[in-house]
């Protein structure tokens, strides 16, 4: 089952016709290994190669009659090939077929995902850098906290990113693997040193030991990955619907010119792209927890599996291609908001600094439960009757009779709070992650699309 959003280059590798191709491939690569070991005819090797094929209708119209894929299959090609097919599937099981072709399906698949992955992490460096400098409030249980900067939200979510990376690029090796061990993986008639040189041709390991089938713990964790990946870009998508909220107004997906939010309300600017986003992200997760499901199979092997991964691998490696896809655009062109990120840090008057206010107390010799006491007092009223945190506080004798008014000014520095942003731009971006080395400089950025609001 291919989802509807399906990219060419994904869709194809899910297609009926790339499947059979695939299988075909692995077919033949046992068929050469097998003659050169001179367990089946040069001859009977070479015309397979050069003949074998098939039709795709025709597979279906012998699948209808047989109720086996595999053996349609077989059958199809050995109607073109002609005589020397019964060389073709010698010694092999159906599995030795469809799991090692899966697992090449997967490399494709894989491969994309992968690109998909450097091109959001390349994005997010860069509009990161764009904005290092953005002051706007951090929030705790959707609460103003302490001041960040909106790059320093971005490199954070440009971290993230580099380990799942890392993350995919080892689920990813562990599913490279083939299998021509057998109906229940006991090499009854081949051997473990055809097995490699047959997955050494087709560019896959061997696995060391398998039943009639690679064991799912592999694909449990391949699709746990992807449910990983997805949920990662849940949590940016998340973050900007909150973000692009009314009464925030920070930041905004692209909205064009003839875009509409509702049909009855033609004010509407709906962050349709983030929902989607988390929307389709639930699906990926469902989908592992299917993989999962998966792994205990019966004895050397049942068909429960197979049903489930003609729908869950397609859709799950279809899906995040798609979801990387929109969020890398999605980061690329949204309006962000500078003017209207400084007025919500400073709508609260100051409370965000009660923090270093409470230190600074400290610091002054005044226990840290009379600190909090005198800092709490002052921010409750503040909070309370709209008045600003800072006069308050200049105004206590208590707190001015141990701190310098120079100190308290101090405490409301903005810079003062955002002074390590360099330093942690430097630990994410020069290498100090999963990735590797990367550019101790900041990268020319595209066009901004920041706006004052």
């Amino acid at each position: 089952m291919i989802p509807r959003y399906t990219r060419p280059e994904m869709g194809r590798i899910w297609s009926d016709e790339n499947r059979f191709r695939t299988w075909l491939a692995v077919e033949v690569a046992a068929t050469e290994t097998l003659a050169e070991a001179g367990m089946v005819p040069k001859t009977a090797a070479k015309a397979i190669r050069e003949r074998a094929d098939f039709s795709v209708e025709r597979i279906h119209q012998i699948e209808a009659e047989v109720r086996h894929d595999v053996i349609a299959f077989t059958t199809a090609v050995a109607e073109i090939v002609g005589p020397d097919a019964r060389w073709f599937h010698y010694g092999l099981t159906s599995n030795d077929v469809v799991d090692t072709a899966q697992a090449l399906l997967i490399k494709q698949a894989s491969a994309l995902i992968a690109q998909d992955l450097e091109r959001l992490a390349e994005v997010l460096e860069r509009r990161a850098w764009e904005f290092k400098d953005t002051p706007m409030v951090g929030r705790t249980h959707g609460i103003h906290a302490e001041p960040i900067t909106f790059g320093f939200k971005l490199a954070n979510w440009y971290s993230e990113t580099q380990r799942n990376i890392a993350r995919f690029a080892a689920a990813a090796e562990d599913l490279r693997v083939g299998k021509f061990s057998g109906a229940v993986g006991i090499f009854a008639h081949l051997t473990p040193e055809i097995e490699e040189r047959i997955c050494a041709r087709l560019g896959l390991k061997a696995a060391a030991v398998s039943s009639q089938v690679i064991q799912r713990d592999r694909h449990a964790h391949y699709l746990a990955t992807l449910a990983v990946v997805a949920s990662t870009l849940d949590k940016i998508a998340t973050e900007i619907r909150h973000l692009q909220r009314t009464e925030v107004g920070e930041a905004e997906e692209f909205f064009s010119e003839k875009q509409k939010g509702s049909s009855a309300m033609p004010h509407k600017r709906n962050p349709i792209t983030s929902e989607q986003i988390s929307g389709l992200a639930r699906v990926v997760r469902g989908n592992a927890q299917a993989g999962f499901e998966n792994v205990a199979l019966w004895h050397e092997r049942d068909i429960s599996h197979s049903s489930t991964e003609r729908v869950i691998l397609p859709d799950s490696t279809t899906l995040v291609d798609y979801l990387l896809s929109k969020t890398s655009n999605l980061i690329e062109t949204m309006f962000v908001y500078p003017k209207r990120m400084m007025a919500n840090l400073e709508s609260t008057h100051g409370l965000i600094f009660s923090g270093q206010l409470l230190l600074d107390l400290v610091e002054h010799g005044v226990s840290r439960e009379d600190a909090y006491r005198l800092v709490q007092a002052h921010a409750m009223q503040a909070w309370k009757e709209g008045l600003d945190f800072h006069q308050l506080v200049l105004a206590d004798k208590e707190i001015t009779g141990r701190v310098p008014r120079k100190q308290i000014e101090y405490a409301f520095d903005l810079q003062r709070q955002l002074k390590n942003v360099d330093k942690i731009f430097a630990r994410v971006f020069a290498g100090d992650n999963t990735r590797g080395t990367m550019p101790r400089v900041p990268p020319k950025s595209s066009k901004s699309r920041s706006r004052m609001r």
